[in-house]
């Protein structure tokens, strides 16, 4: 659910509406009035959702949702356009941002933008949770649950990168007994180990049905990681 939103506009009329609809709704508001504003404040408290106009001084909506983006490339950031001006939500939306609405305002495109929000951050807390993570002794252990797919690996990736700064000899990516990958969790998690072939980091996958290890066998996955059992099996051959 949505808790804290970010509105970043340089009219004064246009942040004191959405400040009174947003508050009246229960959301806490943080108002920004330049793009760089935005940012900075962004940076400092993590807001659920980012509600920025395009045309700014200072920084503009596009400047301001690319470095939101470096911040956090999950971010949601809803850009506010000119009414008809589609050739700025249209670069937007190639920027990531997650939705557009047009001014002047209304209520009825701010509550529908709103409960699109609240779903996709449902989605994306309920992904977060099937990446787990742990270390042991010389070992990062991350663990893998449900379904694998291409909305998972930006997930796996973010902990496979922090799993790689703990600077560990090994680590090892355990797959729940009911976890899947599809196709596009196939190529991410093969893109992923093939960026790191050459980290000197010993790399291992455990918990797999056979059938999916023949499947990644079959990629060439075995070049790139060691395939076992189970964890404690793999634990064990260190």
């Amino acid at each position: 659910m949505i808790q804290k939103v970010l509105i970043i506009d340089d009219e004064q009329p246009t942040l004191r509406m959405f400040t009174l609809l947003l508050q009246a709704y229960g959301y806490e508001v943080l108002t920004a009035e330049n793009g760089q504003e935005g940012v900075n404040l962004y940076d400092a408290e993590r807001p659920d959702l980012v509600l920025t106009d395009i045309k700014m001084p200072v920084m503009d909506g596009i400047e301001a949702l690319k470095e939101i983006k470096k911040i956090s490339p999950h971010a949601e950031v809803i850009v506010i356009t000119g009414h008809g001006d589609m050739d700025l939500a249209l670069q937007a939306l190639n920027l990531d941002a997650t939705d557009f609405i047009n001014k002047p305002l209304q209520r009825e495109a701010l509550e529908l933008a709103l409960k699109r929000t609240d779903e996709r951050l449902a989605i994306a807390r309920s992904e977060e949770e099937q990446i787990e993570f742990e270390e042991q002794d010389n070992t990062a252990i991350i663990g893998v649950r449900g379904n694998v797919t291409a909305t998972t690996i930006p997930h796996l990736s973010e902990t496979f990168e922090k799993a790689k700064a703990l600077g560990k000899d090994v680590i090892l990516i355990d797959f729940e007994k009911n976890a899947s990958l599809n196709g596009a969790g196939i190529t991410g998690l093969t893109d992923l180990l093939q960026q790191d072939q050459n980290q000197n980091v010993r790399v291992i996958l455990s918990g797999l049905s056979s059938n999916f290890k023949a499947v990644l066998a079959s990629v060439g996955i075995t070049k790139l990681a060691e395939l076992f059992d189970t964890v404690e099996e793999a634990l064990a051959a260190q």
